[in-house]
């Protein structure tokens, strides 16, 4: 079935949601602890989500009705917030669609340089899609955690 692409909408929210803790729990198995997993995921949804759809900020991807995966612009901040995919729907190129469309939304709001904070688990996708490790870094996560990952940047073509 055709992954087919969409704006994220607020009634998306709850499901995007669900997806991305999905997709943390299996996906950053590998690099955090149990105890990082489960603060992480328990955490809800932050506010900002909201004032991103708003701004046009959220990018859905869908295989038939099914949400496959999503991805978030923090305009404001210049920042890639999320990309994330279900991990049932993990290989297929969908993550690599995502960006690519928040990357190329970035670029007609003007902005030339996209930042982020990748999860060590989401390193090598964001460097293979051109993205350079700044630092390593403590992300304090809205929960009160601190998770380590690595600051990253990618400089923007024109529109």
């Amino acid at each position: 079935m055709p992954i087919t692409v969409r704006p994220a909408l607020p009634f998306d929210i709850h499901a995007l949601w669900a997806l991305r803790t999905v997709a943390v729990r299996v996906g950053c198995a590998t690099h955090y602890a149990p105890e990082q997993i489960a603060v992480w995921t328990a955490s809800p949804v932050p506010d900002s989500y909201a004032a991103m759809l708003a701004a046009g900020g959220g990018i859905v991807a869908l295989q038939g009705d099914i949400i496959a995966g999503y991805a978030m612009l923090d305009a404001d901040k210049q920042e890639v917030d999320a990309v994330f995919v279900d991990p049932a729907r993990a290989g297929l190129g969908i993550g690599k669609r995502l960006l690519a469309a928040l990357e190329q939304q970035a670029r007609q709001r003007g902005i030339a340089r996209l930042h982020l904070s990748a999860s060590l688990n989401a390193e090598p996708f964001y460097a293979a899609a051109g993205f350079i490790a700044l630092r390593e870094e403590a992300y304090a996560h809205p929960s009160g955690i601190s998770l380590a990952s690595v600051a990253m940047e990618k400089a923007l073509a024109a529109a």
